[in-house]
């Protein structure tokens, strides 16, 4: 049966990585993938010789002499853990898209355009590396990339220059997802998941994932495409749809960034923090609309104007669903595999016979090598399921330099194909990018990017 399980497994995965060829969208695969792993363990349970404890990280003793009912029981436990351990990650999410709709409703990042007023190209190819950078450390890599292509393509009208920007931003903004813990989706599920701190995260990770960005910006400084200036046509400054736009843009990103002091404050889970911010913001959002609706009549249609024009509800209608329910299949999926101890004994495995790089790791001594090709393997195949399995493999306690390099590794290593990340498949999309002609002309750049920062990352983990 557990082989079984893992042909399920690998069938799903395969159709979530083949999903521009297939034309299926991943959420399908993830799901029915979700849901066949734990139909085939409820109906084999009998069958398994072991059994993983997520709460404790270790094999269930005198599993296989336990009566069937006992084994069901247990397997309703560790799917109910599962699901509440996924459920975070997703309420969490759910929260951070919400503020980045209300921020967009009131036209909020429009301020950001104001940033730029150079018609060089080397410093605008630094203005937008730079904000990529640490805008997605606020709101995530794949909104960021959103942004700031939207802007490039207002800026920007020679489409040459315009790809190669477009390039050098998902560098940048999946660098700067690196280091934060609401920067990317991985991140968030270490955070999460209590294997990485804040603070540590920062400091293990900020100088490495810089470099990341700051070594393929540098040598794009002096490729032909960026010598000179852009031929900018006379610009009518455009009027921002909302007088609020600027202060929503302030609150909406500030609530954010709180939420990591709310956890460090109270200790509670991230998510409560993240409600917490939504409602803040929520509140700022109604009292800013109320002067766009009419006050010529009082009677019943004015509640469904308002739920019609309401900031809320418009941006809980423009939330992307299906990657909820995507991360949803794909968590779960590998929980099962975790459950059976596959990943373990995986895990265990691999620390026997790959060879160590550098500087040895403490504890279980994970191989560098291990990591460095889960960031390869993020270009090729989707890095929200490889770091799922990293949680069921690897034991070391949290802030274990393992957890950062892999945080470092997985959140990277995708820039290097154009469909190896959120960010790099978003502006495929928006600015019709050719997968050959990014392999030919980014890939390189965003490898030696990720050589560089990973390099960085083995010399200064020694220091802290």
């Amino acid at each position: 049966m557990e082989a079984a399980i893992i042909f399920v497994f690998i069938v799903g995965y395969l159709a979530i990585t083949l999903e521009h060829t297939i034309k299926i969208d991943k959420l399908v695969p993830a799901l029915v993938m979700m849901a066949i792993c734990w139909a085939l363990v409820a109906l084999g349970i009998d069958s398994f010789p072991n059994w993983f404890d997520s709460s404790k990280h270790a094999l269930v003793d005198g599993f296989g002499a336990l009566a069937s009912a006992d084994k069901m029981h247990l397997m309703e436990e560790t799917l109910l853990h599962h699901l509440g351990k996924t459920a975070e990650i997703l309420i969490f999410l759910l929260g951070a898209m919400t503020i980045v709709e209300i921020i967009d409703y009131f036209d909020g990042f429009s301020t950001i355009k104001n940033f730029v007023k150079t018609k060089n190209k080397v410093k605008i190819l630094w203005i937008f590396s730079f904000l990529a950078f640490f805008l997605s450390a606020i709101i995530d890599n794949l909104t960021a990339t959103i942004v700031l292509i939207s802007i490039l393509q207002k800026v920007v009208k020679d489409r040459n220059t315009r790809l190669f920007l477009a390039g050098m931003i998902i560098i940048a903004a999946n660098a700067g997802g690196a280091w934060s813990p609401i920067g990317d989706v991985t991140t968030t599920m270490l955070w999460i998941g209590k294997k990485v701190s804040t603070g540590h995260l920062f400091v293990y990770l900020f100088l490495p994932s810089l470099i990341c960005m700051v070594v393929p910006s540098l040598i794009a400084s002096f490729l032909p495409v960026f010598k000179g200036n852009l031929d900018i046509e006379a610009q009518v400054e455009e009027k921002s749809k909302s007088k609020y736009s600027a202060t929503m843009l302030y609150i909406g990103l500030s609530a954010i960034v709180f939420v990591p002091v709310f956890k460090v404050l109270t200790h509670l889970p991230p998510y409560i923090g993240m409600m917490l911010s939504l409602g803040v913001v929520t509140i700022c959002a109604e009292a800013f609309s109320r002067s766009k609706f009419s006050l010529t009549s009082v009677d019943a249609k004015e509640s469904d104007a308002h739920a019609h024009h309401s900031p809320v509800h418009h941006s809980l209608s423009k939330i992307e669903l299906p990657s909820i329910l995507f991360f949803l299949g794909i968590l779960m999926a590998v929980a099962a595999l975790e459950s059976l101890g596959i990943l373990f004994e995986f895990a265990t495995s691999l620390k026997t016979t790959m060879p160590m790089l550098g500087t040895e790791l403490h504890h279980e001594g994970v191989s560098d090598l291990v990591i460095l090709l889960l960031g390869v393997g993020s270009a090729i195949i989707d890095n929200v399921p490889l770091v799922a399995a990293s949680l069921g493999m690897f034991s070391e306690p949290m802030d274990n330099e393992v957890w950062h390099f892999i945080a470092y590794a997985a959140g990277t290593g995708g820039s290097m194909l154009v469909i190896g990340s959120a960010a790099g498949v978003v502006a495929m999309g928006m600015e019709k990018i050719d997968f050959f002609w990014y392999v030919k002309k980014i890939s390189w750049l965003a490898a030696l990017g990720y050589l560089a920062g990973a390099a960085v990352f083995m010399f200064t983990r020694s220091l802290f």
